[in-house]
C-alpha cells in the first residue's frame, strides 16, 4: 500500500493474505472462490458428496448441498472436510462403501483411506530391485474397475493392477510411453486411463508423450492406436463410451510446444480410424472430455477457456460457460442419479448445473424446430421477498433465471407477460450461441409498473413491487415458455 508500507497483500495459489504489520502477522481471506482444482469426483450417497483435489491445498469433500451461510460461520463448522494434504490429486470412491476413498498427492503418492476410522494405507507401487525406477506423472491417474471394486488400476510409465484394493500390485505392464526422459520432472508417464464397462480387462491408456494404447486382455498385450493422431502431444484424456463398445474419445494438449489448438478425436472402431471433432472450437487447449450417461449424442468438454457442449457427438460445439468466470476447466464429473454436471475449475472452484434442463430442451426441440429454446421452472412465492430477516441484514431479493439455448449469437427481446398476454416487462438482450442464464424480472420499481397491470404486483418493505402468485409466460422471438408463481 503506497499510503501505508506496513499494509501488504499477498496473492498466491492458496488465495489472498493480508498483513497490517509489515508481514509479522497475516490474515487469510477465505471469501474469494479461487480454488484451483485439478480433479473432481462424486459418490452415490443421498445427498451425494463432492470430492476435489486442489493445487497446494490437498483433497476436500462436502455434501453437494453445502452452501455458505451465516449459520455456518456462527457454528464454526466448516461443511468441507480435509481428507488429504499436499497437492490434491485424483479421487476414487468405492461404490459399495463411500467411506473407502483412494486419493493422494503428486507423483503417485496414493493412499486408501477409511473415512470413518481415519486409517490410511500407503499404496504407491514400487519398482523391483535391479529395475529402473518407475516414472509417475504429477497427476497420476487411478481407477477402480467398474466390474470389481476390489480391483484398482494405477499408471506410472506402466499400468499397475491390484486385486486387493492396493495392498499388493499383482500386475504391471510393459512401458506404455516413448520412454524419453527429459526435463526436471518425470516425463514419459501415463497421464490418463480407462476401462470399458462392456468388457472386463479392456483398458486404454494415454501418455504425456503422445501414445494411446489399448489392451483387450487386462494389460498382457497392447496395441498402439495413435499412429494417425498428432504426435508427441500430452494425452489429456482418453475414455471409453458408455453407449457404444467400440467408441473411444481422446483429447490431446500441446502445452509443451506452445501449441494451444484444440485436439479432440473419436474412434468408432477401437482406434483403427480416428475422426477430428474439434470442428468449430476456438483456439484453446482441451483438458477433459465427458460423455453424457443418459443421452448418447451429448458430449461435454473442459478447456482453458471454459466448458463446451455438443448435442451431436462432437460434430458441432456450443459454449457452456454462461455464469462462469473466464477460467480453465480441468475436470468434469456427472452425478448420474441426480443429473448434475460439476465442473472443476483451476482458479474459481467448483460449479454445478442441472442437466435435466438440457434433456427437457432436447425433447422440446425434437417436437418443434426453433432458433432458440426457453426453460424455466415454476417459482415458489415467498412472503419474505423485499423484507429483512434481521434488522442488520440485507433485503431478501429473489433471483430466478430462465435457461435459454440459442443456435446463433443474436439480438432479441426478452418479454414477460401475464396470463392475459399483457406485457409486464420487455428488454433487449444479446443471446450468445449455446446455453445461457437470463434473469427473470420479479422485482420492479414503481415507475416500471403499468397502472393497468398493477394488480399483478404486491409492494414490500423495500418499496419495491414483486410479482404475485399466478400464471405467466416468457417470450423470445417465436419461442414461448409458461411458468407459475405458486
Amino acid at each position: 500500500n503506497p499510503n501505508n508500507p506496513n499494509h501488504l497483500i499477498n496473492g498466491n495459489d492458496g488465495g489472498v493474505n493480508i498483513s497490517y504489520d509489515d508481514g509479522k502477522n497475516w490474515i487469510k481471506l477465505n471469501q474469494p472462490t479461487v480454488g484451483q482444482f485439478y480433479t473432481i469426483n462424486v459418490d452415490n450417497e443421498k445427498p451425494y458428496n463432492v470430492y476435489g483435489g486442489l493445487q497446494d491445498n490437498g483433497v476436500w469433500m462436502a455434501s453437494n448441498e453445502s452452501v455458505e451461510s451465516p449459520s455456518w460461520h456462527q457454528s464454526g463448522q466448516n461443511n468441507w472436510k480435509s481428507i488429504m494434504g499436499g497437492d490434491g490429486m485424483q479421487i476414487q470412491i468405492d461404490k459399495r462403501n463411500s467411506n473407502i476413498i483412494y486419493t493422494g498427492y503428486q507423483f503417485g503418492t496414493y493412499f486408501r483411506i477409511n473415512n470413518s476410522s481415519g486409517k490410511r494405507t500407503y499404496i504407491k507401487p514400487k519398482h523391483e530391485l535391479g529395475e529402473p525406477p518407475l516414472r509417475f506423472n504429477w497427476q497420476t491417474p487411478i481407477l477402480l474397475s467398474p466390474h470389481n471394486q476390489d480391483i484398482l488400476y494405477l499408471g506410472s510409465n506402466k499400468l499397475h493392477a491390484s486385486l486387493n484394493k492396493g495392498d499388493n500390485w499383482s500386475f504391471k505392464s510393459k512401458d506404455l510411453t516413448n520412454g524419453i526422459k527429459k526435463g526436471n520432472v518425470p516425463y514419459g508417464t501415463i497421464s490418463t486411463l480407462d476401462e470399458s464397462i462392456f468388457k472386463f480387462g479392456k483398458i486404454v491408456t494415454g501418455s504425456d508423450d503422445g501414445l494411446i494404447q489399448i489392451s483387450n486382455d487386462g494389460g498382457n498385450s497392447w496395441e498402439l492406436i495413435s499412429k494417425d493422431l498428432p504426435q508427441k502431444l500430452w494425452v489429456s484424456r482418453v475414455i471409453f463410451s458408455k453407449h457404444n463398445e467400440n467408441r473411444i474419445y481422446a483429447t490431446l494438449n500441446g502445452y509443451r510446444n506452445d501449441d494451444f489448438s484444440p485436439y479432440v478425436y473419436v474412434t468408432n472402431d477401437n482406434g483403427k480410424s480416428w475422426e477430428n471433432i474439434s470442428s468449430n472450437l476456438p483456439k484453446s487447449s482441451v483438458n477433459v472430455i465427458k460423455e453424457d450417461p443418459h443421452i448418447e449424442d451429448i458430449v461435454y468438454l473442459g478447456t482453458d477457456n471454459g466448458a463446451y457442449i455438443s448435442l451431436n457427438k462432437g460434430d458441432e460445439w456450443a459454449p457452456f460457460s454462461n455464469g462462469i468466470n473466464k477460467v480453465a476447466v480441468h475436470d468434469l464429473v456427472i452425478q448420474k442419479d441426480n443429473k448434475d454436471l460439476l465442473l472443476a475449475t483451476h482458479g474459481r472452484s467448483i460449479y454445478k448445473t442441472d442437466l435435466s434442463v438440457i434433456y427437457s430442451m432436447l425433447e422440446k426441440s425434437e417436437k418443434k424446430k426453433e432458433p432458440q429454446y426457453i426453460y424455466v421452472e415454476d417459482i415458489r412465492s415467498s412472503s419474505r421477498w423485499g423484507k429483512k430477516t434481521y434488522n442488520w441484514s440485507d433485503y431478501n431479493i429473489p433471483k430466478k433465471n430462465a435457461i435459454i439455448f440459442s443456435d446463433t449469437k443474436q439480438k432479441n427481446s426478452f418479454v414477460l407477460l401475464n396470463s392475459n398476454d399483457k406485457v409486464l416487462s420487455k428488454r433487449d438482450i444479446t443471446l450468445l450461441k449455446g446455453f445461457q442464464y437470463v434473469n427473470i424480472p420479479i422485482e420492479f420499481d414503481e415507475s416500471e409498473i403499468n397502472k393497468k397491470n398493477k394488480n399483478n404486483f404486491v409492494k414490500s418493505d423495500n418499496n419495491k413491487f414483486f410479482l404475485k402468485k399466478g400464471k405467466y409466460k416468457l417470450k423470445i422471438g417465436s419461442s414461448i415458455e409458461f411458468f407459475e408463481i405458486k
